[in-house]
């Protein structure tokens, strides 16, 4: 990492997000999935899974912001061989979220944004209620779900649903919708499926709820609302 950053591209829709939700100015270029905020006007450089390389090159970035789970390593690879630094994230938890956040923001911008402090006095406080157990399936044809060691996961425990698939051996296992365990939800979020009240319910016995995918998987500044947000959804 250069002493100071005055460019960066963004490979992460939630990390684009964070950034720009208080220093815009420093994003040169973002994904095609980068949609928030929605008046961001930088070089777009295709998807997560697919960036063009070369093109991000050519933007001359202080630093590409990527994520060990949404981008692939052979394309991080490819940038640093170029000799750009690459600052990669890889929280599996709330808590790591806001801590990895922290430090990618103190170093990048060199502060602590208002909207992390707030998001961290939001998801402070204890879930006391009523618990759930649910199945979260995040694909479909086939059909997959989220396993062990996953941040919407620890997320969702945090306002009171538990994931039934947790103690998998994969983080995102294949599923049977005939052949589950006991469970009294079905959460089905519109990213990266886009689920829907007519493309997911009915593959269900349980109740299903449809929710955002952005308050359930991106960490950001979507965190201040995504308790409230969430937890209305899912009542």
């Amino acid at each position: 990492m250069p002493s100071e950053v005055l460019r960066v591209v963004s490979i992460v829709p939630s990390l684009t997000e964070s950034i720009a939700a208080t220093h815009a100015h420093l994003i040169v270029g973002a994904t095609d999935w980068c949609t928030h905020p929605a008046d961001l006007d930088v070089t777009r450089v295709r998807g997560t899974k697919n960036p063009d390389v070369e093109l991000i090159a050519a933007l001359a970035p202080d630093v590409v912001i990527a994520n060990a789970e949404e981008n692939r390593v052979v394309d991080l690879d490819a940038l640093r061989d170029r000799g750009i630094a690459v600052w990669v994230t890889a929280p599996t938890t709330v808590d790591e979220s806001l801590d990895s956040l922290e430090r990618m923001l103190s170093a990048i911008i060199g502060d602590v944004p208002d909207w992390l402090t707030g998001a961290r006095a939001v998801w402070s406080s204890p879930y006391d209620g009523m618990r759930r157990r649910a199945v979260i399936p995040i694909w479909r044809r086939p059909w997959m779900a989220l396993g062990r060691d996953t941040f919407a996961g620890d997320l969702l425990a945090r306002i009171g649903i538990d994931n039934v698939l947790r103690d998998s051996g994969e983080r995102y296992p294949r599923f049977d919708p005939d052949a589950l365990p006991e469970h009294d939800l079905v959460v089905l979020p519109d990213e990266p499926y886009a689920f829907s009240p007519g493309d997911g319910p009915e593959a269900f016995m349980q109740p299903a709820r449809c929710v955002s995918g952005r308050h359930l998987t991106w960490y950001g500044p979507s965190l201040l609302e995504a308790r409230e947000v969430l937890s209305r959804q899912l009542e």
